[in-house]
């Protein structure tokens, strides 16, 4: 079964559709219609809520885990398993006795005071994202002693998921500004606030939150109904069992693009293995050249990064490694969708218009794949597997293509620091500057000489611009050998017909496409010379 917590309230579930997602659960089986529907397909936020991973015993000790949104129209439930599902409806204070004196959230009570919504349908949406910034911002208080207020910058990316077709966003920037005012009155006038965090130790239903598949046998589903399954595998090695013997299954890590294939293609997928529990994904490295997945990289350290790790939890990594790369996370998506999405299935998923292929391409990214022994498999002994670590521009071999086939996932990403004379630069095209799909992505690492003179390597990943994402190899081997100046890029510039044809769709025409690229070159260029000066001789 899959166990969790609903506003409150502990569910356990044996017998569902696996293809579930949360939004149905919701409003189709708990009647909670209090968190609308939209686009169904994570571009809105109407249907966000809030969760907060539980305790796995009711004798943890721990501090409390942190607020998260998710989009839970492309959400499967089964993903929510060890966790608590919040609402709006939750939010508010409504004793039995006073059923007519509920006491708002300070999220809901800014949101009246500052006159946030009109036709009211995206209100919840706002409401939860804005409560989860609340609620972390205050634990952060409690535990550092800080009274700092939120900021404006930190409210406006709290909501940048969420679309208003009503208000404009003024008021509801000013609500968020404002509910942090509202919970330091209520203290100052001793009124206890609701602790939205579930203690299992004094929780009346006192249900164990161990993890969902803990069936004695890995390859038992935890989830099924007629002939659709869901297995959770709980370790490396019995995903490996389980994905042995069903290999035409479909790998789900946050499925914030699979997701789509559900409610927008109406998918129902017979079998999904859902690997949020497999915590070996998650976790990152420093590896030396002479490790064993490492031994085709450079010289360099690399840093590795576990396929499940999500955007919110490589972000920090990222700023610490890769700082150019990690500017980039604010463009990307929304932080529902960070909070979700992982490096793995971004990677594996394939788009053409995904935004870390083209950045990985360009920092000569590897990507370690494992193939498990399909043919050979029973179920009497563990599944052995071969491991292939190979250079990400090998692994992309058409549209929707890769070198994955059935019984194959990826494992990490593996990518060599930055040496002093190399420069990052990003560039990404899209309609809207936050939550919205690459037009086009320019990402460029360009290798200078000890003298600041010379350009010795380039690479140049491209997205949005062809089947799938690509290197520019006439174009950055144009660069090589050049003078550190704009007309080396320029001239560089005029090779990118020879590399790319690009595609003409709803985002850009195919000669749109073409003059951004070659003009972001340029920008590079104009970057590099800034930020480089030549060494006196």
């Amino acid at each position: 079964m899959i166990s969790f917590y609903l506003n409150g309230k502990s569910c356990e579930i044996t017998h569902l559709n696996p293809n579930t997602t949360v939004l149905e659960y919701l409003r189709l089986h708990e009647r909670q219609t209090d968190t609308k529907e939209g686009c169904g397909s994570g571009d809105c936020g109407a249907c966000t809520i809030m969760a907060q991973r539980l305790p796995e015993s009711s004798s943890e000790a721990v501090k409390p885990s942190p607020f998260f949104t998710l989009n839970s129209c492309i959400t499967l439930l089964s993903l929510m398993d060890g966790h608590h599902l919040m609402t709006a409806a939750y939010l508010a204070d409504n004793p039995d006795n006073h059923p007519d004196r509920a006491t708002l959230h300070p999220a809901q009570q800014a949101m009246v005071d500052c006159h946030g919504s009109q036709c009211g349908f995206c209100t919840p949406g706002f409401v939860m994202s804005l409560a989860s910034t609340y609620e972390n911002h205050r634990l952060q208080a409690e535990a550092s002693g800080s009274t700092d207020e939120l900021s404006y910058d930190e409210v406006v990316a709290s909501i940048a998921g969420n679309l208003c077709r009503c208000t404009g966003y003024r008021p509801i920037v000013e609500a968020g500004l404002t509910m942090g005012q509202i919970g330091q009155q209520r203290d100052a006038a001793q009124e206890i606030a609701k602790d939205l965090t579930i203690d299992l130790a004094t929780d009346a239903m006192k249900t164990s939150h161990t993890p969902a598949a803990t069936a004695t046998n890995a390859l038992e589903p935890v989830l099924t109904q007629n002939a659709r399954q869901l297995f959770m595998p709980q370790s490396l090695e019995d995903f490996h069992q389980v994905l042995a013997a069903n290999p035409s299954a479909t790998i789900w890590a946050g499925g914030t693009d699979l997701g789509l294939s559900v409610t927008q293609h109406l998918v129902d997928h017979d079998a999904i293995i859902q690997l949020s529990a497999i915590d070996e994904l998650k976790s990152w490295t420093l590896t030396d050249p002479d490790d064993t997945h490492a031994k085709n990289n450079s010289l360099n350290k690399s840093l590795v990064l576990g396929a499940g790790m999500t955007y919110k939890t490589m972000l920090p990594v990222l700023e610490q490694y890769f700082p150019e790369f990690a500017a980039l996370f604010e463009r990307i998506a929304s932080p529902q969708i960070r909070n979700m999405g992982t490096i793995g299935g971004n990677i594996a998923n394939a788009s053409p218009i995904g935004d870390l292929p083209p950045v990985l391409l360009a920092l000569d990214a590897q990507v370690h794949l494992r193939h498990c022994d399909v043919a050979n498999h029973t179920t009497d002994n563990q599944a052995s597997y071969t491991d292939e670590v190979l250079p990400l521009s090998e692994f992309f071999l058409d549209y929707k293509k890769t070198k994955l086939r059935a019984g194959s996932y990826v494992v990490a990403v593996h990518i060599p620091l930055m040496q002093a004379n190399q420069h990052l630069y990003i560039y990404k095209i899209s309609k809207r500057y936050e939550d919205d799909i690459s037009a086009c992505l320019l990402a460029a690492k360009v290798d200078v000489a000890a003298d600041n003179m010379t350009i010795e390597n380039a690479r140049l990943g491209l997205g949005g611009m062809a089947a799938i994402p690509l290197l520019a190899e006439k174009t950055q081997q144009a660069l090589i050998g050049q003078p550190v100046a704009v007309d080396s890029f320029l001239t560089a510039a005029q090779m990118l017909p020879m590399d790319v044809s690009p595609m003409t769709d709803v985002r850009a025409s195919r000669e749109y496409r073409m003059h951004v690229v070659q003009r972001l070159l340029v920008k590079c260029g104009k970057q590099l010379v800034v930020d480089v000066e030549p060494v006196s001789a």
